[in-house]
């Protein structure tokens, strides 16, 4: 099962339950925790120690002139190692003064180093002999919150406390003199005002506090004269501060020591300078003789520079703009500031280096980088070297302003970054690549702004990490370039994907008719004036010139070889070669070569190279690369970007569609090498990705991996599934029960609905009596009822139909379903009221009851929900076609919508309610909900995907907008937006956790009830990237409250920390949980698995009866069964191996894919105490049988196998795709899965209209359908036996798949047959020989093809 191996791209996290003994001693429950934690530099924190900040004064001696002065000692806690240095220096400098009056004892910690245990102990006793203590930007919760404790036990007897920019809960332990924040945001006084929480602008603590600087006088006068004095100190301390240099420190340190520190107060012979004021906001050049306030000086000295090479002296040079952090420059730790300024001139690009003091840097491009008179840019691309979002920093950001900003200056934005909280030798040595915190606040915030590439180009303390830097600077330049090249000149090298390696596989992608949007999009941009010279008529003419004929297999030389490159010129033109032959032996290799030469294929047009990307491995085994710590690409996968960037010499390449393999290659995590094969395979080219809307987990990391500029596209449009064959007669007849009940038809229109129910396979669902057996009729009510609902369920259940074509908004009608399910959900945030809802309160019901109603089969409820969906999708309609022309486009949605409103009667919705029970609906309600849903239909139709393409490739930049589910969050919509994931710590919303009680509470009912009233002692689930970010953390969420926590978010609302809901509140035991997450999960949430960790040992360690906490009563189990007794558990060592071979997270951050093996025996256990296993589905166009991760990761055999007593655990699927969220069993869904994809002529005939991409489509339910009788056994007979009436025995379906797309459907014969040969399907041996005679049938017909 793939959940016992860890991958790179694909790990496996158990979180279970594990106990810490009440009775220990208190040592080793500290060390516990500790080695959780922070066991063996696991990467959750840096290695380095604070010693290397601790400056001591040098011992008396027997040196007459250093006489005994007192001495102050000072401790300081900052976020980043710039102050080491100057700190340092100052210190030094101060201490060897022989006219000294006091001497100085400094040390200094980074925010991070005190997550480990030993180094806290460390800062406490420093802490407890401290006259001293200054923090700065202290915005991780929970490193604020150990730090408030330490400094709070000593804030009395400390002579002076200084925090500046920091999370609210430290600053307030300032203290100087009668100057204190212990009022912070609570205070009226003008001065605590600055810092409230303004819910208008998000302006952050540092530009309050900037701006307090500047308000001194003003604010001065406020305060009685004693504070105003301690209160003016703190200031000067802040200026001083943000000052940096040395001689501001030294000046900082004499002045607070003569103000504060009782043995030198008032010592005449200590005198201090006025802070030096460096500028707020400027442009600085380490050549240049000053900082400059004013772009035009600046561009004035930089045109008479005499060190200028000539290319610097070009006109036509490009211009870069950097973004730099104020306090490195003050402070003299800018030698990576300077590799990059020096770097980039090397290569022939001018630059415009502008620093802000403040968090918000906003203000300074605009004022730097824009030409006042014209309005233009001055620059071709912007780098960002701070790492941080662009407004706000690491506290509050605000990035609508930030994106306005961007949106100003129009150009590529590249954010790099230092690292921050780790050494260059631990970043280089882990397979994670960067600190999952600095992930968290300089990878994922960024991306939120629009920021792209994040590359890694210095270490700590600034040195430049100089291969880094030249990628990160002919990256920048590559960017620019597009800004100004013609498009006329520019290449484009469009990128398609064959996966899995399969013949009539050339051009997948999710979703996406490929070849159909190529063609669309090359029509495009040969009218906007690219050079697209031979493009042929059609997009079929385009297939068969790339790929020759459809049939071409990837390594058939049937594909169009556009390249053939021999062995000598792969070598010189491909630095890394080499490092691949220990997987691939020497080139060319078997892969994409004739045996001489290395073969690309594709086609050229003009400037528009069309490739093939090779696939990544074995063509049996392609997954064998992902699996594997030291795979590598092959020789034919390096040969064809090494083509594309030095042969073909793109300007930038365009991966289409959902998704290639390049992202996935071996490599870091985050925070790629230049020894990382995504980091050398995209080379210098921009690359510009169009990836599907509802995937942003897989998109940030073709984001992060291959430094894409993710540009979004639409699923196709979502339909009702309907109903078909036996289904509608089922509707039929039940409408003339309704009619005839009570007469004496009654009786037989029921015998008719059961055996019809019986022959559509619905007693599977429905529990149906025995036919002809004399039923009461309330029992022929809910039999009714029943069968009433199944079918209601199938018939709204919304599925995607056709394939999306780039350039091709759906219509109004299309979008109608989508409205419709858009309408359905309650948004009280907005004040808006779901459509069901209101109309529900119209006849004095509640929507949730009688959504409950419905289920369990109540035939007036089901018929009441079917008339307010039917009410609900006419009223829609109706308003949609009053917004379209006569060709059905929307047109002008606004102006028509404010003709509409307010004018009652001709309110197109309220016209439509009359003619039914709903007459009465609120108005008011309606109309706000009418009026977000006009909002919703412009973006549904709104076309940008082509024209944010077209800004990609003209060097513009593009506007960043969230992946996901458009129903759940419109905010998705329109696509052609850059996209991005969200921040990682601002999940599980409020929102998710309370979605998350309904399902867990109604599974745990499901289960208790199939389980003769026993709660599960243990449910298995998975944890999916996509599905998290969708939800905004509804599964997360899921998990918390099965264990009975929930998370508490900090003053920024970031979600960090958890508390135990108390066992009354809950109301039941709290159930253990073992859950698998995928890779791309523990890629994007590593600090939601910390989270998870913490949760999980915290309900361990409660004291609790174990009939109330399943966590604690198998961590127990556990623990003996290991053979480690609680008591047993005394010297630190034995407490890591037992974390090691049974870690409450077998997840070891820094090291993915170690150890895997020492745990399986643990994982087993977990898995033995499973009594149910759980997989959520959250969008309507992803499902069980669309892809094939959902059986890939269902433990359902494998638990079976485990347990004592051999049950298969039950297995559910909550679906939470519509208000009316459902918990259903494995074999339910998967029935409703088949009866509205695959057997639905709806949807199958959706597909054939896409064509070839359309049979693929087709063959692929069919084998994940396969799949899960593989892995759950929950696969019925007729499911097969319908799937082969519809595609095989009808006659006309089976010609119209065999001449569209020959290769899909041989592997669509070979999988029924193959599920035959497995006894997933029992079949006549008719059947089964109509089959092998059609598999030899298409067999001939493809080699007739290929002869």
């Amino acid at each position: 099962m793939s959940s016992l191996v860890s991958t790179p791209p694909f790990a496996t996290a158990k979180l279970h339950s594990f106990l810490l003994s009440r009775r220990q001693p208190a040592s080793a429950r500290r060390a516990s925790i500790r080695c959780a934690v922070a066991g063996g530099g696991n990467g959750l924190f840096t290695q380095t120690k604070p010693e290397v900040r601790r400056v001591v004064p040098p011992p008396q001696g027997d040196d007459p002139s250093r006489r005994p002065v007192p001495r102050v000692k000072v401790v300081y806690v900052v976020l980043e190692a710039q102050y080491q240095s100057s700190v340092t220096s100052a210190v030094r400098e101060l201490n060897a003064d022989p006219r000294r009056a006091a001497e100085f004892e400094v040390v200094g910690y980074l925010v991070e180093e005190l997550r480990d245990e030993e180094t806290y102990r460390t800062f406490c006793a420093d802490l407890a002999d401290a006259n001293v203590f200054i923090g700065s930007l202290i915005f991780v919760e929970e490193l604020a919150l150990k730090v408030k404790a330490a400094v709070e036990k000593e804030r009395e007897r400390m002579d002076a406390v200084l925090v500046f920019p920091s999370m609210p809960e430290v600053m307030r332990l300032n203290k100087l003199g009668s100057f204190s924040m212990s009022q912070l945001g609570q205070s009226k006084s003008p001065f605590f005002q600055l810092f409230k929480r303004n819910k208008n602008s998000s302006s952050s603590f540092a530009d309050s506090m900037l701006k307090l600087v500047r308000t001194l006088p003003k604010v001065l006068k406020y305060l009685p004269s004693d504070k105003a004095q301690d209160a003016r100190l703190y200031i000067l301390s802040l200026q001083f501060w943000l000052g940096g240099s040395p001689d501001n420190l030294q000046n900082f340190l004499k002045m607070i020591a003569v103000s504060y520190v009782p043995a030198l107060k008032g010592n005449a012979d200590i005198k201090y300078d006025d802070p030096v004021l460096f500028l707020d906001a400027g442009i600085w050049h380490p050549l240049a003789p000053t900082m400059y306030d004013d772009v035009k000086e600046y561009l004035n000295w930089y045109g008479t520079r005499r060190d200028a090479n000539e290319k610097l002296k070009d006109p036509n040079a490009p211009v870069i703009g950097l973004v730099l952090q104020r306090s490195h420059i003050v402070t003299g730790d800018d030698g990576h500031y300077v590799a990059v300024i020096m770097e980039l001139e090397a290569k022939g690009a001018k630059v415009i280096p502008i620093f802000a003091g403040g968090l918000d840097f906003s203000g300074p491009t605009q004022r730097y980088l824009v030409d006042p008179v014209t309005g233009k840019p001055f620059v071709n691309a912007v780098v960002s070297l701070t790492g941080f979002a662009l407004v706000g920093g690491p506290a509050r950001q605000d990035h609508p302003k930030a994106i306005a900003a961007l949106q100003k200056l129009d150009v590529p934005y590249i954010v790099a970054l230092p690292l921050v909280f780790q050494t260059t030798e631990e970043w280089l040595n882990s397979t994670l690549g960067l600190h999952p915190i600095q992930v968290a606040l300089q990878v994922a915030l960024p991306e939120l702004d629009g920021g792209m590439e994040p590359i890694v180009f210095a270490g700590r303390k600034s040195h430049a990490l100089h291969k880094r830097v030249e990628q990160l600077c002919t990256r920048a330049i590559r960017w620019a370039e597009l800004k100004r090249k013609t498009k006329e000149e520019k290449k484009l090298a469009i990128t398609v994907f064959s996966f899995p390696p399969d013949k009539g596989n050339v051009g997948t992608a999710a979703y996406l008719n490929v070849f159909n949007s190529i063609y669309s999009v090359l029509q495009d941009l040969k009218k906007d004036g690219y050079n697209v010279e031979g493009l042929p008529d059609t997009a079929e003419a385009l297939i068969e010139e790339v790929i020759h004929d459809k049939e071409a297999q990837f390594n058939s030389p049937n594909l169009n070889v556009a390249y053939r490159m021999n062995v000598r010129e792969y070598q010189t033109l491909t630095p890394y070669a080499s490092m691949l032959e220990e997987n691939w032996g020497k080139a060319p290799g078997h892969l994409n070569s004739d045996g001489e030469n290395l073969l690309v294929y594709g086609k050229q047009y003009g400037n528009v190279f069309i490739g093939v990307q090779p696939t990544f491995g074995y063509e049996g085994d392609p997954m064998r690369l992902l699996f594997s710590k030291s795979a590598s690409p092959h020789h034919g996968f390096a040969a064809y970007y090494t083509f594309v960037e030095k042969i073909f010499q793109a300007d930038a390449v365009l991966h289409f569609g959902t998704h290639g393999s390049l992202e996935f290659m071996p490599g870091k995590q985050v925070g790629m090498s230049d020894a990382c094969y995504p980091d050398s395979l995209i080379g210098n080219i921009p690359n510009i990705y169009y990836y599907a809307a509802n995937n942003p987990s897989e998109a940030t990391v073709a984001k992060r991996r291959s430094y894409a500029n993710t540009i979004s596209y639409l699923t196709p449009p979502a339909e009702n599934a309907g109903l078909y064959k036996g289904l509608k007669q089922l509707s039929e007849l039940i409408s003339s029960y309704q009619s005839l009940k009570d007469t004496g038809r009654g009786p037989q229109i029921v015998s008719s609905i059961i055996s019809t129910a019986k022959q559509c396979n619905l007693d599977k669902d429905v529990p149906l009596p025995e036919e002809g057996v004399e039923l009461p009729p309330n029992e022929r009510d809910l039999i009714v009822g029943k069968v009433y609902a199944k079918i209601m369920e199938i018939e709204s259940r919304l599925l995607p139909c056709g394939l999306h074509v780039i350039g091709e908004p759906p219509s109004a009608i299309e979008a109608v379903a989508t409205l419709v399910n858009i309408a359905s959900l309650d948004r009280p945030e907005d004040n808006i009221y779901s459509l069901p809802n209101i109309l529900a309160q119209t006849v004095g019901r509640n929507i949730e009851d009688v959504y409950r109603g419905s289920d369990k089969g109540i035939l007036a409820d089901v018929e009441l929900l079917r008339q307010i969906t039917e009410a609900s999708r006419g009223s829609i309609t109706a308003f949609v076609e009053k917004t379209t022309n006569s060709k059905g486009q929307v047109v002008d949605v606004t102006n028509k919508l404010s003709t509409m409103l307010g004018f009652g009667l001709s309110e197109p919705w309220v016209q439509h309610l009359s003619k039914t029970k709903f007459i009465r609906a609120d108005r008011d309600k309606l109309r706000t909900l009418f009026t977000f849903l006009g909002e919703c239909l412009k973006l549904i139709v709104a076309d940008n995907e082509l024209g944010s393409l077209k800004l990609a490739l003209e060097g513009s930049y593009v506007e960043p907008g969230p992946g996901g589910d458009p129903i759940r969050n419109p905010k998705v919509l329109p696509t052609g937006k850059n996209i991005h994931a969200l921040d990682p710590q601002s999940i599980p919303t409020t929102a998710a956790m309370k979605s998350a009680k309904i399902v867990v509470d109604r599974l745990l009912e499901r289960q208790k009830a199939d389980n003769g009233g026993k709660y599960p002692e243990t449910i298995a689930l998975v944890l999916w990237g996509t599905d998290n970010i969708k939800t905004y953390g509804e599964s997360l969420a899921q998990v918390l409250w099965m264990i009975g926590v929930r998370p508490v978010a900090d003053t920024f609302g970031r979600v960090n920390r958890v508390e135990p809901v108390s066992l009354e509140e809950l109301g039941r035991p709290r159930i253990d949980v073992v859950v698998n997450c995928s890779g791309v999960f523990r890629d994007l949430f590593i600090n939601q698995m910390n989270l998870l960790d913490r949760a999980v040992k915290m309900v361990a360690e409660l004291d609790e009866p174990e009939e109330m906490n399943y966590v604690r009563k198998h961590a127990q189990e556990q623990a003996r069964e290991l053979g480690v007794s609680n008591a047993s558990w005394t010297d630190e060592k034995q407490l890591q191996d037992m974390y090691l071979s049974r870690k409450s997270f077998a997840f070891d951050c820094d090291a993915p894919g170690a150890g895997m093996r020492e745990e399986r025996k643990t994982f087993e256990l977990a898995l033995a105490t499973a009594d149910a296993t759980f997989q959520n589905l959250d969008s309507s166009e992803i499902s069980l049988t669309d892809v094939s991760h959902y059986f890939d990761s269902d433990p359902t055999k494998l638990v079976q196998g485990l347990r004592k007593d051999g049950r298969a655990p039950s297995s559910y699927i909550a679906d939470t795709t519509t208000a009316n969220a459902q918990v259903r069993t494995l074999s339910e869904t998967v029935r409703l899965d088949a009866r509205t994809k695959l057997l639905n002529p709806k949807w199958y005939e959706g597909m054939m209209k896409s064509g070839y991409e359309g049979v693929r489509e087709i063959e692929k339910r069919l084998t994940n359908t396969v799949g899960w009788s593989a892995t759950s056994g929950q696969v019925d007979n007729w499911v097969y036996e319908e799937a082969n009436a519809t595609f095989i025995e009808d006659e006309a379906m089976r010609k119209r798949l065999m001449d569209t797309n020959p290769n899909s459907f041989r592997k669509l014969v070979q999988t029924f047959l193959e599920a035959s040969g497995r006894g997933y399907w029992e079949t006549s041996e008719e059947n089964l020989e109509k089959l092998r005679e059609l598999y030899s049938e298409v067999e001939d017909k493809i080699e007739g093809i290929d002869r």
